[in-house]
């Protein structure tokens, strides 16, 4: 294979060290990873159960491996990305010999304690181990704004920065615990899916009253502008537990969220977000936090 350049990383040195990456999983989100891998020169190999994907990869000087099994051993640092934790352990299982004395690099997605059970697989066959979470999509990846979770081996990620930032220019390394990265992911997916249920539902409420999605569209900007400063105010508040609902009390937001349901349910509309979304509020009025702010209401969730 003819590389125009091959990248290095410094490895804590001035001295640098040759790169050679394996990507197994070729989905979207696999073929971008490899992708951008090749666009910063790394020396790449790939690996799917499907061998019919990854083809421009290949077009592109990607090497493509025969088996699992050939395509860890062709390099010093393995990432993966498949659908699952349940898929990634399928994969890598009858590999620990293969993987030994390389960096093991997992970008599934899954949850906290999925990650966890991973990790003491790694860990019971004393592999190098980072756990990782990718926060954007394909189109994004290998990009300045790219943002990809590391959490694990602090000694892999050191060794390894350089190459995980061809990732992504974002890749903030968490902890040793490797469910960290997963922890991060599900409370960032809870923010963004709560946020577009609560767009589409807005626009089916402006529907339902002949406003068109398009012209009201600039007005949610507002909303939108005024999240940055409310999402630092809450994080703060919540981790005092102190709610000042001076100005914006729990009680007077929650006669807000009563009046955009009785419209919703007006209108017919589903409403099964806003009434989970009242019923918490009540329960933390009930508990005494009337007078507080809306981030009072993380007493009344439990955890």
């Amino acid at each position: 294979m003819t590389m125009v350049r091959m990248t290095t990383h410094t490895n804590g040195s001035s001295a640098p060290v040759t790169v050679t990456v394996t990507v197994i999983g070729l989905g979207a989100m696999g073929q971008a990873l490899a992708g951008a891998l090749l666009d910063a020169g790394h020396r790449t190999t790939v690996w799917n159960r499907s061998p019919r994907k990854g083809e421009e990869l290949v077009a592109r000087g990607a090497v493509r491996a025969g088996s699992a099994e050939e395509a860890v051993r062709a390099s010093e640092l393995v990432v993966v990305c498949v659908v699952d934790h349940e898929a990634s352990q399928q994969i890598l299982a009858p590999l620990t010999d293969a993987l030994a004395g390389r960096v093991l690099v997992d970008l599934t997605s899954d949850t906290p304690d999925r990650a966890r059970t991973s990790a003491a697989w790694a860990d019971a066959h004393a592999l190098d181990y980072l756990a990782g979470a990718i926060m954007v999509p394909v189109e994004v990846i290998g990009g300045p704004e790219a943002l990809i979770f590391y959490a694990g081996s602090q000694s892999a990620y050191d060794r390894y920065e350089a190459v995980l930032k061809a990732l992504g220019a974002g890749a903030p390394f968490l902890g040793p615990d490797h469910a960290l990265a997963a922890a991060y992911d599900m409370a960032m997916l809870d923010f963004f899916y709560g946020s577009m249920a609560g767009l589409v539902h807005a626009f089916a409420l402006a529907r339902a009253e002949n406003i068109p999605a398009a012209a009201i569209a600039p007005y949610l900007r507002t909303i939108v502008n005024i999240l940055p400063p409310i999402v630092g105010g809450t994080a703060a508040d919540i981790d005092a537990k102190a709610y000042n609902g001076v100005g914006a009390n729990l009680a007077m937001m929650t006669a807000g969220v009563d009046h955009v349901l009785h419209a919703s349910r007006s209108r017919g509309l589903d409403t099964s977000q806003l009434e989970a979304i009242k019923a918490v509020s009540d329960r933390a009025i009930a508990e005494g936090h009337g007078a507080d702010s809306w981030a009072s209401t993380v007493e009344a969730l439990g955890g």
